[in-house]
């Protein structure tokens, strides 16, 4: 693992430059295509039959991907928690916590989209037009958010009848729902059988990883086309817009933070919040530099016991834990930048469908690919399956670089917190001999 990470160290920056590269020309290409061409023919056939296609390959290619990674990584997500029979108490409470929280974040980021509309005001007519272009190359995906169940029916369509079909016909709930079931059973059974299946399971977890990192790699052309279109159609409303969908972020990502999580800690944990964010600056400076939770994952460790006081085994089951499956940032994330695209294009999402992405943002958490643009696969997967075209990505990848350190920052700072709190739920508050505790007892 250390050497193969120490070998690809270099690749995502690299990466991220390249994509950094076609955003920029793709913007910049497409601005001059708006202002100096904007009715000529030949910027309607460059998008026709040069960068439309491109990125829609790209697009099909993640589709293909991205559900055997959610289902295996959730099963594993699942199987993996083997702690909760000796941790019964702090299982419970860290999966009780991580849904509660998770839901709460998403939902204060699903208000504020709402609330703040940052994807209103583009032109309509480009918009329908390109939802038009979408609709056609994309197919069935776009079209099954038409005919989605509602009320009764949607509870009932969680549970598949065929999970075959329900893939094929890309429902990720119902997908997710037996993949949790799945992994249930696995947690139940305890075999050398089973245990052969689950590392089956990790293999084709490994492999899908493998292969979207493959598919990441063409991510530098794709942005560029989808910017091209995106750009060459609305104009220099797509950077008012940008910087309006990144401060929806932010404002999300910080309610989050110094919000929620100091109640938290005050009124559940009974801890000092300043004195926490104090404690935890070393992890919070170490996530937004790397912008990775398993890179953050020792450091985190060694914090909850020499400065934050908590019990060993808590704080590795719960850290370890939520280094996967309690990522707040990337489920805010995630559902900012469906509704703001959809309020870009245009597309009204009911209630239902709002209920929908928040669920499926919740669940995603658990087992976002750990590789650059990880978040991609699920966000394009989300729009599709609620009728946004999936290539309005595009127009926030340029920014994800600086949003995903936030984001990281947040997941990594909310795991602490979970491990605070739960060390409080559970009874077990009791600190190591020579560590430092915020004891708001005194």
């Amino acid at each position: 693992m250390d050497q193969a990470s120490e070998g690809s160290e270099k690749s995502p920056r690299t990466l991220q430059l390249r994509i950094l590269i076609g955003f920029v020309l793709g913007l910049v290409c497409g601005l001059l295509a708006y202002t100096f061409a904007r009715d000529a023919r030949w910027v309607s056939a460059v998008i026709d039959y040069g960068t439309m296609p491109v990125g829609q390959i790209f697009l099909r290619l993640l589709f293909m991907l991205v559900l055997p990674l959610l289902f295996s990584a959730l099963v594993i997500g699942i199987a993996e928690m083997g702690e909760i029979r000796a941790l019964r108490k702090v299982g419970l409470a860290t999966l009780a916590y991580t849904l509660v929280v998770s839901g709460i974040a998403v939902a204060i980021s699903l208000a504020l989209v709402n609330l703040l509309r940052p994807g209103n005001g583009v032109d309509r007519q480009a918009a329908r037009d390109l939802l038009a272009q979408s609709a056609d190359s994309a197919g069935s995906i776009l079209q099954s958010s038409k005919d989605a169940p509602s009320g009764v029916d949607a509870v009932l369509a969680l549970v598949p009848s065929n999970v075959v079909t329900a893939m094929s016909e890309n429902d990720i709930l119902a997908v997710m729902f037996f993949a949790l079931f799945f992994g249930i059973g696995l947690l139940l059974v305890s075999s050398k059988h089973t245990a052969v299946l689950k590392d089956s399971i990790e293999g084709l977890f490994e492999v899908s990883m493998r292969l979207i990192g493959i598919v990441i790699q063409l991510a530098p052309v794709a942005i560029f086309c989808f910017m091209f279109n995106l750009s060459a159609q609305f104009g220099w409303d797509l950077l008012a817009k940008l910087a309006a969908f990144v401060g929806v972020v932010l404002l999300a990502l910080g309610l989050q933070m110094f919000g929620v999580y100091p109640l938290l800690l005050a009124f559940v944990a009974r801890r000092s919040p300043l004195a926490f964010f104090r404690q935890t600056r070393e992890v919070s400076m170490l996530a937004f530099s790397t912008a990775s939770s398993n890179a953050t994952l020792p450091t985190s460790l060694r914090v909850a016991d020499e400065e934050l006081g908590l019990p060993r085994r808590v704080a590795r089951f719960v850290l370890t834990i939520g280094a996967t499956a309690n990522q707040n940032g990337t489920a805010m994330f995630e559902g900012v930048t469906v509704l703001f695209l959809a309020q870009f294009f245009g597309v009204e999402l009911s209630l239902g469908q709002q209920l929908y992405v928040m669920l499926i943002c919740i669940l995603a958490g658990i087992g976002t690919a750990g590789v650059p643009a990880g978040s991609l696969p699920v966000v394009a997967l989300i729009m599709g399956s609620v009728g946004v075209p999936p290539e309005g990505i595009g127009l926030i990848i340029g920014v994800d670089r600086f949003l995903d350190m936030c984001r990281t920052t947040l997941n990594v700072v909310g795991d602490m917190v979970c491990a605070t709190v739960i060390s409080s739920v559970s009874g077990e508050d009791a600190s190591p001999s020579g560590a430092t505790t915020v004891n708001a007892a005194g």
